[in-house]
């Protein structure tokens, strides 16, 4: 079982990946689409991150996997673009998930 980001800042994706999270970073609606079926149909795919932003812009395809999809567990992160939260919140989501201080 492996961990799997979708996101669509870079920042993210190359915290994630010195963490050992590999991921891609989507600019359009059609990637994020691809990527999420992709990720879904991934059978090594155990976790799939995905930050707020993005669930949001694609939440018919999010939810479902969430409330029925047996794998992968879908996690959403926050990222820049969340409102609410503390600018260092992802570092401190990644120290306390995984034990890596970035």
């Amino acid at each position: 079982m492996k961990y799997f980001v979708i996101t669509d800042s870079t920042d993210t994706q190359v915290g994630l990946r010195v963490a050992g999270i590999e991921g891609v970073v989507v600019r359009g609606e059609g990637e994020l689409r691809q990527a999420i079926a992709a990720a879904a149909a991934d059978p090594e795919i155990g976790v799939l991150l995905i930050t707020e932003r993005l669930a949001t812009l694609c939440s018919e395809l999010v939810a479902p996997l969430k409330l029925t999809a047996q794998r992968p567990l879908v996690v959403e992160i926050p990222d820049r673009h969340s409102a609410g939260r503390a600018s260092n919140s992802i570092m401190r989501y990644v120290r306390e998930a995984i034990g890596v201080s970035l």
